[in-house]
């Protein structure tokens, strides 16, 4: 899904949460998290994979460059605007806590996957 296809997503969910109302809120953003979670899991399947292959698909920055961690971490951001307000919004405290601990988790397993892997040779450690 590229950026285009999931600000049309994301906006589909809100005009679903407008129409139906707020007792199907909580549905409407379990359905967009796991979209974005699948695409984040697939692109990071097909980086492994032309890592794996020795190509470089994304040119200069392939190696988690400047503009990669800023555009994940400004698409987090945006992202993390209408998950707060509607956790707020409809579980207040706790429900901030959750959305923002998915924000935290998220980035988490982003920054992990980006860090030279110690057990694979040429990569991380020198291997003895």
């Amino acid at each position: 899904m590229e950026r285009q296809e999931l600000k049309k997503e994301l906006d589909a969910t809100l005009d679903a949460r407008r129409e139906l109302g707020p007792e199907y809120e909580s549905a409407l953003v379990d359905s967009f998290v796991d979209k974005v979670h699948t695409q984040v899991r697939r692109r990071l399947a097909e980086d492994r994979m032309a890592a794996a292959r020795g190509d470089d698909p994304a040119g200069p920055s392939a190696d988690g460059g400047f503009g990669e961690r800023f555009g994940f971490a400004v698409i987090t951001l945006v992202l993390a605007v209408p998950l707060t307000a509607i956790a707020a919004a409809q579980a207040h405290l706790p429900g901030l806590l959750v959305a923002w601990a998915g924000i935290v988790a998220v980035n988490f397993a982003h920054a992990a996957g980006r860090l030279p892997r110690r057990d694979r040779p040429g990569r991380g450690a020198p291997s003895h």
